[in-house]
Parts: structure tokens; sequence; C-alpha cells
């Protein structure tokens, strides 16, 4: 096993870089073809030489989680207030997730409370506290705009065709017609009014 772990090492391989080839992995060929033999294979390593960085499955899973929430939170931008810090979290993290669309379903089905995870989590919540947020209500914050971002990334696919409908009866839906008429409701827009909408309606407990 120490030989194993030997040969990664002089590879440079680390945990970080098994993450990346299996994102690139599931970015070109979806979630079916991640195994742990085939991730091997992509970095020319032993297939038990994964293990010494992912000791199974479902941790190499939470890893693809935690990638993905990292890349997000490493856009946080100096010096932001808390409301700044959320919304570009949130921001990042839909980019994140639409450069890397099948890791979608992984965000809304895995907690993945990896060490890297929650100092993700923690570095946005800190600033959350410094807003006057306690830690339970800012952790809440925290979900709700995750799963905002995760649900408005999950309908990109189907949306990003057509910002319209097609064959809608304007005599029968007038309300409906000019609301598409009028624009702006296409996917990202969405995404815009659904998120602001959202942060503004945070305050810290008592001052609602």
């Amino acid at each position: 096993m120490n030989a194993k772990r030997t040969r990664g090492q002089r590879a440079g391989l680390s945990r970080e870089r098994v993450l990346e080839a299996a994102l690139a992995l599931v970015g070109r060929e979806g979630m079916g073809a991640l195994t742990m033999r085939r991730l091997a294979a992509e970095l020319d390593i032993e297939a038990m030489t994964i293990y010494h960085y992912v000791p199974n499955k479902d941790a190499l899973l939470d890893g693809l989680v935690e990638r993905v929430v990292a890349l997000a939170a490493a856009a946080r931008p100096e010096g932001a207030d808390w409301r700044g810090t959320l919304l570009e979290y949130a921001r990042s993290l839909r980019r994140t997730l639409l450069a890397h669309p099948a890791v979608v379903p992984l965000l809304a089905t895995r907690p993945a409370l990896t060490a890297g995870t929650m100092a993700a989590v923690e570095a946005v919540l800190a600033t959350l506290h410094e807003g006057g947020f306690a830690p339970a209500q800012g952790l809440r914050m925290v979900y709700a705009t995750i799963g905002l971002v995760v649900g408005q990334s999950a309908v990109v696919p189907a949306a990003s065709g057509s910002e319209a409908p097609q064959g809608i009866d304007a005599a029968a839906h007038p309300l409906f017609a000019e609301a598409l008429a009028a624009g702006g409701n296409g996917p990202e827009e969405r995404f815009e009014f659904a998120l602001t909408a959202l942060v503004a309606g945070f305050a810290p407990a008592g001052t609602g």
C-alpha cells in the first residue's frame, strides 16, 4: 500500500487533482461514467491508488459537491457587506453549476458535510454574523440561497432555447401575452429577480 501511495505522490497526485479529474470526466460523459476504475484510468494510475485520496464512491461524490462549493466561495468579494457577499456567492455558485451541470443533482441531494464544504460555508456565515445575523439564522439564509441557485440552475437547459413559449393565444391569455411581449423573462433575468427578492427579504432577527 505504501508503494502505491509513493507512486501517486511522485506523479503529483492529490485529492484536489483527483476531484478535478472527476469533475472533468462527468462534464464530458455524465455522472454514469464516473467509476473508481475509470477515474484511475483518466489519471493514468492504478485503481487502488484512488482510495488513498477518496475512500469510496460516496466520498468521491461528496468531494465533487465540495469542489463546486469551494470554486463558488473563492469569488467572495473583498470588503463586501453581507448582502454583497451573499449575492456574489449565489451568482458565483450559479456560474459554477452552469459550467458543471452534471453536478446539479448532487448538490440537490447530498449534504456533503466535508471539511472543505464547511469551510466555504463558514466564510459566508462569518460575514453574515458581522452583519448582525445569529449563526442559526445565517445558516438558514445560506441554505435558502443555495436552494434557489440549484433550482434555477436545474431549469436552465430546458429554458435556454427560447425566452418565450410559442403559440400563446393573446385573446385568451392577454396578461400572459403582454408579460411575454415585454421581455426580460430569460433564465438570467428570472434568476436575478428571484435572487434579489430573496436577499431583500433577509433581516437580522428582531429588526424586521
